[in-house]
């Protein structure tokens, strides 16, 4: 059956003659489907070249847009808004901008305030968001689309338990005849139950007559109802991997972050609490030894505490109140700590001493150290009243970060599924360098932990030798080691309680380092949180967005050794001077805690009595804005008296320095060694540095330098590099023009200016890459400037074009080398993305964006052409500069004016493109690594230049300068070379430079002149096409090219672009049209085919022109499916991608929703259908699993292949061949075979692309015009429209649904990873993608993968997107992917259905339309047998029963095999779970009866083949309902009934009948059913049914095959043999009836050699058949065809089964016909078979190799076996079965039935007293039996075969002694020989039979003992003359002949029946045979002992003696008991003697 449904649709045409044929393929293009792709004169140029597009701006011209009716006149022209200016104001994270407001600013920090103040610029394409570029269909966004899916509801889904009515009641009592009935015996009771049946609703208006023309609209008004819109949503999206257009908006430049962590300080409290105590934090990198934080200063002391300090206090600013800090990290580590410094109130005694108290005492002891505490209490406050402003080192300790992000463990890692999917594409392009996080063994992240909440005990205190950080860094070492040092000390006991946790994304109350409001600031008086800056661990490239101008100053150490006089207690005073006078100190230093916010002085700790100390302290200061040169920083050294002396002052100063901070322009920094003053400096010391020794000072130590300092600026003002000082300090001179200058030592003149800047601009590459990343925006910005304004110095303009580019190149490059660790998958920097995108501006255009600068007067003037122009130009000879220009010859009226109208002139994107066309090599391969740079330089340069001028309303012609332009064509022809000529160099380059090629045009296609740059295309593609024929791998640049089709095809407006609704205008060149080669082939229609619709269907000359783009990528694909391409399967994939993304875009853009829409965007890709068409033969076969669907194009088969007709598929060469064309000699044998290796030839598609490729010919036949459809339909000719309906056919196939079930078995792992790797591999193997490039795809692609950075792969990064990447998906995405795959399979089958419904409608008119309708009708039935959604069965069977009405004739007069399918469709539908799929089946069902009956009066075809489906489905389907076919069954009664039309005729009669006869049938099954899991009642089943179906030979064959098809299952395959030998017997019979042919059997009778069983098919008999009644063995296999079929599968089974004797048999009567048939090709494959066949049984001669059956007696007894009770069966069962398996297994089986406790077993042979059992119990008897064989029957039995095969009688023999035990003493040991004869000699078409007849023989104690004694003789015989003989056997059978201990041996067997002579004469007889049998024994034992001497080996001889021995022993024991003689020996024998072993004598014991 399966085979019958996946036919291929061969069919007839009317005999169509030969040359018929020849010319209608030879009309057809030129044979080969493809040989039209190279060239055809139709298509007027080859696909290999691109076509000159058409002129676009001309062609808008002609067709203003209003022509177009509403909806398409968005198509026809971009829209007016599409270019936008916008103005994003920048995005400030505080509520105050923090720039600073004073006016008085030099040049440099005054471009840093414009630049952090002025809105981001954008260019916004106001459509783009809609290209597949920016808004791609990636798997999230299909699950988004798929949402609200209705539910398609499938019959196997629906389980088997959902039960529409109850069983029927009366099945039981019908049930329960016996195995004899036929199912023909209880009709009434049948009838009975199926008139009380309940219908399913009827279909209204069925029975009414409408014309055919209502129903087909009604139809499609139906079918266009609850459709899904989109189809390509229902489809896997395109494979990301693919995507190389997609492109993302850059992210804007925001101020750089690490990861950031909170930390709450909460409480300190010490064992005691006497004084203020203040705490710092900062964070410390103990590998990379540097402090990687600002100092957060806190203060925990309760008010009371704070009151002492009341004296100092100024009130605290609120910002200085903050407990809670956020530090950022970029470079987490493992070696990161937090360190905790705590200082307290300068006190009198050192560190040690100070410390003592907090150590000694404890909380628990204030009550006994009440007075100690007392005077502690009292110091404290003295201390504080007076040193109150003096801090000194008290304690500190660290806390190892890494131990609390690890042991805490990532924030709640299981629920987080991050790990799980794949990052998206926007996750991909990373944020910035931090993401980078820390490669190697870092591997930690400070981002996402459990928060945790510290308490730390132990604080170390400060060691005054040990203050530096150096120190520090050791102790910190030192704590990571287990035996650390410090942990011997002795600590401060104390509590500091602090929370840790990752900072939350927006923090209340949050101020930056800068100490601004960050947003949101809900309340100003909120206790802040403060942001601490970072000191990041190492470089940090990012660009600076917004002002900090900050400073630290790090006191190192002070020697003060040598200074005489009393310097002990040193403190250090810093201030900010903005003058010498000290009331110019500024308050610009940064206040600590529970202080005002800014000061004017700050000091640092005090070491008690230390002349030398070491400092810690950090000072912060805020910079002014301008810094000048008398801005300086001033220290002052005092000595702290701590105890209060009269006479003594609190501090003395006893020293002075100072730092000048700015030297030549630049800000200092960095460390210094000072020499300290002892005396205060003279006055205009600020402007020298104290290195001078000034006059008349005194310094400390004689001018050492004796004082260590370090000074850092985190500024976004200071570049802090020489080179950028250099350069932006020039830039600022010349825009300002102030001369002379002073730059370091030298002083600059205009003269020298030029070449200073020229030499600065080179130097550019030399600055270092984290200022110049960080001050890239401001370079950048420079650097335009200067090509756009170049500067004028000495009132001449210097043009520094050249070098300016080159340093934009160089600046480029650095930024991406510092960069690459973020590139985005294209190579590009982020950084610089985001620059041009928001940062870029042309310099001096007002963006205001109403006004606008006023139109240029002067179109530009980039100075002479050519490359040696004067790098600098007099105004005075202005009025040469341009003869084309008028405008620039006027007479100067000032130099300004002229000035400035120059200046105007200069526009970016044409200096950029004049200089990269003209620059040197060297320049130019710099630019080339950042092409993509320069190219949306240039374009977003030209849009600002069209929005600002408002040109965008000036035609797109005029807009820019022909010189630009022809620029624009060498630069895209140079990169264009570059790509071709890098590939095989520099892949990743060759690929990138591809890529931003194909974008600048796209992008161009949005500005420019768009007819224009599609020559610019053209051009490139000719470049590649020359370069292809030489390249030795051409499928890397096909690759290429076809990448950069698909970049130029995400064009937002690329429908736009392909001019959609211009008609195509075919060409008018005299050249052989596409009208006159093809003028005759049209299948349909009279009239030639119409040109214009051929030229849309395909790729011609005006398609291409027209649709430009669309036509470069059909193109691109027509070439990859090439079947001579090379590299095939990647290029398939990636083309057929192409398609399908762009498809997928299409479906989601609302701008495409309307219908006339989608099918005006439909029509440029029409050329798909016929691609694909031509491709057929290369998809994957979806179809071919199960049965071989052979390939169609098979339009033209014939009848049978005897006939000479072109038999099998016409593959194209066959084609040529028929037409004449050239062809090799000998290769027309190929026309008989099928599809050809020809067809077949070049690399096939895989699954994934083929279906792909599928799903996009659906979704253009979905959204096509179906009046185009139709059109171009009728315009195929016929082998075409063959092809066209394969692949609709394998449409279904390919989209089959699969169902639930197998969602849930794939879950595991779905194909689609293997096909992507082995897509993968090939590009490896071909050698298109280096390994190199595929590790930085891989590093690109990594994402967000943050510290797993050394991991070469990771799971949630790979690139095979896997649809399911995670093994085990959960249930709701299961249940959603069954869900899409239901839709989908609906979906394309409804579109399949729409198109097949066109073609009918085509064909009506047709001559040939007898086979392109069973073609159709082939289609619909494959369709309808597929696995199908209830939505589209009934749509589905509405097509059919439409086809029907319209064409009786298909079904009823040709071919018997399309009823046949349809009918048992029909059927299986019947049975549907589903109602409304039993509601369309069972009026698809009537109206067939009906319109046959109608035809001629009765419908016995319909009949005859209703009944024979619902046998093969009866028989086959596994889970088939019954009880909803009988609802089906009583709903076509109720029609019938129903039915006025027919109220007259039998009509209503007959189908009553056949309802009922099915509903017989269906009962038959019931109990099959049953059954189903005993295989013997079972068969005995279906053998019974088979038996009923005598009269109907059809069905008695369907049965047998039915049969066949179970035992195979079984593994039967004897049995399955002998059923197919019946079915051939059963059409052997009926075509003897037909004819008499000589060749073909005479009927049964020809089999019997074969099985005598087989005569039983002799029943069809003339009375019960005439040949000649319609619908009567009307199936394939009444045919001499048929009968083949059945023997060649009679011979597989019986070779499969080991039994090669009869295959012989079965072949002799296969020969005959097909020598008949003159089939040597089959007769070869025949006696090949009959020659392997015999060589195997001579191999297996012995027979002990195949083991053919083991044979057991069943009977079973007790009512509860109903039918079998009492019933005895011979039961065949495999080989070496053994009683004890055969007995579990009933056993088994049974009790499962009966339940436990029920079944038993009887252990014994003998007969069974039926009184004894129990009525309640179940008993089954089991017996060994063997074959037996009559004397007379041995003599033909001869082989192991033969006494194996054909056998019926069985026999067992069961010992006995008259007392009832089953053994005893010889004399009384009696035998019972049971012999059974079968009704059917085995192997049947069962494998148990039942028994018939029964003989039983009682064999009397001296025949038990001749028995034995016979036996015994022949063992010895047969040990005797073994060949080769058998030593051990041989003496194991002589040791138990004549051994001495044998018991019951022959000596006792002699002694106990010879010794005396029997009294009764009647045994006479046996005591002379037992004589004769012990003389034949000795006779043996002799020779046997002959032969054992001859064996044995010398060490053998001493048993061989042994034996001798015992034997003349035996002889003489025997000796007079032999001798005896009997008395009457010789008298006559009376008649009544019995003759124990003659068959007739037995007693019958019959049953």
């Amino acid at each position: 059956m399966a085979a019958s449904e996946r036919r291929a649709f061969a069919h007839k045409i009317n005999r169509t003659v030969a040359a018929e044929v020849r010319k209608q393929v030879s009309r057809e293009r030129s044979g080969s489907p493809h040989s039209s792709r190279r060239s055809s004169s139709s298509l007027g140029v080859p696909l290999t070249e691109v076509v000159e597009p058409l002129d676009f701006e001309d062609v808008l011209l002609s067709r203003p847009p209003d022509v177009e009716p509403g909806p398409l006149r968005d198509l026809v022209e971009f829209p007016a808004d599409d270019l936008e200016l916008l103005k994003q104001p920048r995005e400030c994270r505080t509520t105050e901008s923090g720039v600073p407001e004073d006016g008085k600013l030099d040049a440099q920090v005054r471009a840093a305030v414009a630049m952090y103040s002025e809105d981001w610029v954008i260019v916004r394409r106001r459509y783009q968001h809609l290209s597949t570029a920016y808004s791609p269909v990636t798997t999230e966004t299909q699950r988004e689309r798929q949402k609200g899916l209705t539910c398609q509801v499938f019959e196997q889904d629906t389980s088997g338990d959902e039960r529409t009515g109850p069983e029927d009641t009366d099945d039981s009592q019908h049930c329960s005849g016996s195995p004899e009935d036929t199912p023909r015996s209880s009709g009434a009771s049948g009838i009975f139950s199926l008139r009380n049946l309940a219908s399913d609703s009827l279909l209204p208006a069925l029975l009414e007559r409408a014309a055919p023309e209502d129903v087909d609209r009604r139809n499609e008004a139906l079918r266009r109802q609850h459709r899904a819109p989109a189809l390509l949503t229902l489809y896997p999206a395109p494979d990301e991997d693919e995507t190389v257009e997609r492109c993302s908006l850059p992210e804007p430049p925001r101020e750089h972050f690490g990861q950031r962590i909170l930390v709450k300080c909460l409480s300190l409290k010490f064992e005691i609490e006497i004084e203020p105590i203040f705490g710092t934090l900062a964070l410390y990198d103990v590998r990379e030894k540097k402090k990687i934080s600002e100092n957060f200063y806190f203060d925990l002391n309760s008010d009371s505490v704070k009151g002492l300090l009341r004296a100092h206090g100024t009130h605290p600013a609120i910002s200085t109140l903050a407990r809670s800090a956020i530090f950022s990290v970029t470079y987490p580590s493992p070696d990161i700590f937090l360190v905790v410094k705590l200082e307290k109130v300068l006190q009198q005694g050192d560190i040690s001493e100070c410390c003592e108290p907090y150590m000694v005492m404890k909380e628990a002891d204030t009550a006994k150290n009440k007075e100690k505490l007392e005077r502690l209490r009292l110091a404290a406050e003295q201390f504080c009243t007076r040193l109150g402003r003096y801090r000194m080192p008290f304690a500190w300790t660290a806390v190892h970060l890494a131990n609390i992000v690890s042991s805490v463990g990532p924030q709640d890692r299981d629920s987080d599924s991050e790990g799980e999917r794949r990052p998206t594409w926007a996750e991909r392009r990373r944020r910035g360098p931090q993401d980078r996080g820390c490669s190697g063994d870092d591997a930690c992240s400070f981002s996402s932990f459990r928060p945790a909440t510290l308490t730390v005990t132990n604080f170390f205190k400060q060691e005054a030798e040990r203050l530096s950080d150096e120190d520090l860094f050791k102790f910190l070492a030192d704590m990571r080691r287990p035996s650390s040092l410090l942990r011997r000390l002795r600590p401060v006991t104390a509590q500091l309680k602090i929370d840790i946790s990752p900072a939350p994304e927006n923090l209340h109350f949050c101020l930056s380092p800068e100490l601004l409001h960050v947003k949101p600031y809900p309340d100003p008086r909120g206790r802040p949180t403060k942001e601490v800056l970072e000191f990041p661990a190492r470089e940090v490239y990012a660009p600076h967005t917004c002002y900090r101008n900050l400073l630290f100053v790090y006191p190192h150490s002070l020697n003060f050794s040598s200074r005489q006089g009393s310097v002990r207690n040193l403190a250090v005073r810093i201030q900010y001077m903005a003058g010498e006078d000290q009331s110019q100190a500024l308050p610009v230093i940064f206040g600590k805690s529970s202080c005002s916010e800014f000061t004017r002085e700050a000091f640092t700790p005090v070491v008690y009595h230390n002349k030398s100390p070491e400092f810690y302290e950090e000072f912060k200061l805020r910079l002014p804005a301008c810094v000048t040169e008398n801005h300086h920083l001033f220290f002052t050294f005092y000595h702290v008296s701590c105890q209060p002396r009269p006479g003594t002052a609190l501090e003395t100063p006893v020293g002075f320095t100072w730092i000048p901070l700015l030297q030549h322009g630049r800000l200092r920094t960095g460390p210094f060694c000072l020499p300290v003053s002892v005396d205060q400096p003279p006055p205009s010391y600020s402007v020298l540095t104290p290195d001078v020794a000034l006059p008349g000072m005194r310094w400390v130590d004689g001018h050492k330098a004796v004082f260590s300092v370090e000074l850092t600026a985190v500024s976004s003002v200071h570049p802090q590099d020489p080179h950028l000082d250099k350069f932006f300090t020039l830039v600022h001179v010349l825009e300002e023009g102030t001369f002379p200058f002073r730059l370091k030592e030298t002083v600059l003149s205009e003269a020298t200016v030029e070449q200073e800047l020229r030499a600065s601009l080179a130097a550019l590459r030399l600055a270092s890459p984290e200022p110049l990343v960080a001050f890239s925006h401001h370079v950048l910005d420079k650097l335009v400037h200067l090509v756009v304004r170049p500067p004028i110095i000495g009132g001449q303009i210097v043009n520094l074009g050249r070098g300016a580019f080159e340093a934009m190149a160089h600046v480029a490059s650095l930024v991406h080398r510092s960069l690459e660790a973020v590139q985005d998958c294209r190579g590009h920097c982020p950084l610089l993305a985001a620059y041009v995108h928001y940062a870029f501006r042309l310099p001096g255009g007002d963006l205001s964006l109403s006004g606008g600068v006023p139109p240029a007067t002067v179109q530009a003037a980039t100075l002479a052409r050519g490359s040696g122009r004067p790098t600098s130009l007099y105004l005075t000879r202005s009025k040469s500069i341009s003869s084309s220009n008028p405008d620039l010859a006027v007479a100067p009226g000032s130099v300004d004016d002229e000035v400035s109208r120059i200046l105007a002139t200069k526009l970016l994107h044409e200096e950029l493109a004049l200089q990269w066309v003209v620059s040197g090599s060297a320049v130019r391969e710099v630019a080339l690594q950042h092409a993509w740079f320069f190219f949306q330089l240039m374009i977003k340069s030209m849009e600002l230049h069209l929005l600002l001028n408002q040109r965008l309303d000036t035609p797109r012609k005029l807009r820019f300068p022909g010189r630009f332009l022809d620029d624009i064509a060498a630069l895209v022809a140079s990169v264009g070379l570059e790509v071709i000529t890098r590939v095989h160099k520099d892949m990743e380059l060759a690929e990138r430079l591809n890529a931003s090629l194909a974008f600048f045009l796209s992008d161009l296609l949005s500005i420019a002149d768009r007819g224009y740059i599609f020559s610019l295309v053209r051009a490139h593609y000719k470049q590649v096409a020359t370069r292809l024929q030489s390249a030795p791998n051409p499928t890397a640049l096909l690759t290429l090219r076809m990448d950069f089709t698909r970049i130029l095809c995400s064009h937002e407006h690329y429908v736009t672009l392909n001019l959609p609704c211009s008609p195509l205008s075919p060409p008018a060149s005299p050249s052989p049209s596409v009208s006159s080669t093809t003028s005759q082939s049209s299948t349909f229609s009279s009239q030639a085919p119409d040109p214009k619709v051929t030229s849309m269907f395909e790729l011609s000359g005006p398609f291409r022109q027209q649709h430009f783009l669309s036509g470069l990528l059909l193109t691109e694909l027509a070439l990859a499916l090439d079947p001579e391409a090379e590299g095939a399967s990647l290029l398939h994939k990636k083309a057929i991608g192409a398609v399908h993304s762009l498809l997928c875009s299409h479906d989601v853009d609302s701008r495409y929703t309307e219908a006339t829409v989608k099918a005006k965007v439909a029509e440029l890709y029409l050329p798909l259908l016929s691609l694909a068409r031509d491709t057929l033969p290369r998809l994957h076969g979806f179809a071919e699993g199960s049965g071989q669907r052979s390939r169609l194009a098979s339009m033209l088969d014939s009848d049978t292949e005897g006939e000479g007709d072109i038999g099998g598929t016409i593959n194209p060469s066959v084609a040529m061949a028929i037409a004449g064309g050239p062809l090799a000699p000998g290769s027309r044998a190929s026309i008989s075979q099928g599809p050809s290796a020809a067809a077949r030839s070049g690399c096939p598609l895989s699954a994934e692309s083929s279906r792909t490729l599928l799903v996009c010919v659906l979704w253009v036949l979905k959204n096509a015009e179906p009046a185009l459809l139709q059109r171009w339909a009728a315009d195929l000719a016929l082998p075409q429209l063959g092809r066209l309906l394969d692949l609709l056919y394998l449409c279904l196939a390919a989209f089959e649904y699969k169902g639930k079930r197998a969602f849930e078995r794939i879950n595991s792992l779905t194909f689609k990873k293997s096909l992507d790797m082995k897509a993968r591999l090939e590009e490896a193997i071909l050698g298109t993608i280096g390994a190199r490039q595929e590790m930085v795809r891989r590093s690109r692609e990594r994402s967000s993968s943050g510290n797993q950075e050394n991991v070469r792969w990771r799971k949630n990064v790979t690139h095979w997107r896997q649809t399911s990447d995670r093994v085990d998906k959960t249930k709701d995405e299961m249940e959603h992917e069954a869900l899409v795959d239901g839709n989908l399979a609906t979906e394309a089958s409804l579109v399949v259905l729409d198109m097949l419904e066109i073609i009918v409608q085509t064909v009506m008119l047709s001559e040939a339309r007898e086979s392109i309708l069973s073609a159709v009708l082939k289609v619909v039935l494959y369709s309808l047998g597929s696995a199908q959604s209830a939505l589209f069965l009934q749509h589905g069977l509405a097509t059919q029963r439409a086809l029907v009405s319209k064409f009786p004739e298909l079904l009823f007069e040709e071919d018997t095999e399309l009823c046949a399918d349809l009918c048992l469709r029909l059927l299986r539908h019947c049975g549907s779970r589903i109602s409304t799929v039993r509601v369309h089946a069972s009026a698809s069902l009537y109206l067939l009866m009906r319109q046959n009956f109608e035809i001629g009066h009765n419908f016995a075809r319909v009949k005859m083949l209703v009944t024979m489906s619902l046998s093969s489905l009866v028989g086959t389907t596994q889970n088939f309902s019954e009880e909803h076919l009988r609802r089906s069954l009583k709903t076509i009664l109720t029609y019938a009934e129903e039915d006025i039309g027919l109220r007259d005729s039998t009509f209503a009669e007959q189908v009553q009948d056949l309802m009922f006869n099915l509903h017989m049938i269906l009962t038959d099954t019931v109990k099959m059913k049953e059954h189903q899991e005993d295989p013997e009642m079972l068969m005995d089943l279906m053998y019974r049914i088979a038996r009923g179906y005598q009269g109907s030979p059809d069905l008695r064959l369907t049965w047998l095959q039915n049969m066949a098809g179970k035992h195979a299952e079984l593994g039967n395959h004897a049995e399955a043999a002998q059923c197919m030998v019946h079915a051939a017997a059963l059409v052997a019979e009926y075509l003897a009836l037909l004819e008499d042919s000589r060749h073909l059997p005479v009927g049964c009778v020809s089999f019997q050699n074969v099985s005598s069983n087989v005569l039983e098919e002799s029943a069809i008999s003339d009375d019960i058949l005439s040949p000649d009644e319609e619908g009567f063995c009307s199936g394939k296999n009444f045919t001499e065809l048929g009968l083949v079929g059945l023997l060649e599968q009679a011979a597989a089974y019986f070779t499969m089964g080991g039994l090669y004797e009869a295959v012989n048999e079965v072949y002799k009567n296969l020969i005959p016909i097909l020598e008949a048939h003159r089939d040597y090709k089959k007769l070869a494959a025949v006696h090949g078979k009959l020659q392997e066949a015999f060589t195997k049984i001579m191999h297996q001669s012995s027979g002990w190799e195949r083991v053919f059956g083991t044979y057991f007696r069943v009977g079973f007894y007790g009512a509860r076996f109903g039918d079998l009770d009492e019933q005895e069966f011979v039961y065949k069962e495999p080989s070496i079965t053994k009683l004890a398996e055969i007995s579990h297994r009933l056993e088994e089986f049974y009790t499962e039935r009966f339940g436990d406790d029920v079944v038993e077993i009887i252990k014994d042979s003998n007969p069974v007293d039926k009184s004894k059992l129990d009525p309640q119990k179940a008993y089954i008897q089991i017996t060994y039996v063997e074959p037996h064989f009559d004397t007379y029957e041995l003599k033909d039995r001869v082989t192991y075969f033969d006494r194996n095969y054909g056998l019926r009688a069985f026999l067992f023999c069961t010992p006995f002694t008259p007392d009832g035990r089953a053994h005893g003493e010889l004399a009384e040991q009696h035998k019972r020989k049971t012999l059974l004869s079968t009704e059917h000699a085995f192997p049947y078409i069962k494998t148990r039979i039942r028994v018939c007849h029964r003989e039983e023989t009682v064999l009397t104690p001296v025949e038990v003992a001749i028995e034995d004694m016979q036996k015994k003789t022949r063992e010895l015989a047969f040990a005797t003359e073994q060949d080769p003989p058998d030593a051990k056997m041989l003496q194991m059978v002589l040791q138990g002949s004549v051994g001495p201990t044998v018991n019951q041996g022959p000596l006792e067997v002699a002694q106990v029946f010879l010794a005396e002579i029997p009294e009764d004469p009647k045994l006479f007889r046996h005591h002379n045979k037992l004589r004769l049998c012990f003389k034949d024994f000795c006779k043996k034992c002799e020779d046997a002992l002959r032969k054992n001497k001859a064996l044995i080996g010398p060490d053998q001889k001493e048993y061989h003696r042994e034996l001798e021995r015992h034997y003349s022993r035996l002889r003489e024991a025997l000796q007079p008991l032999l001798t005896q003689r009997l008395p009457q020996l010789l008298a006559p024998s009376s008649t009544s003697l019995r003759n124990s072993l003659n068959r007739s004598s037995f007693r019958k014991a019959d049953l």
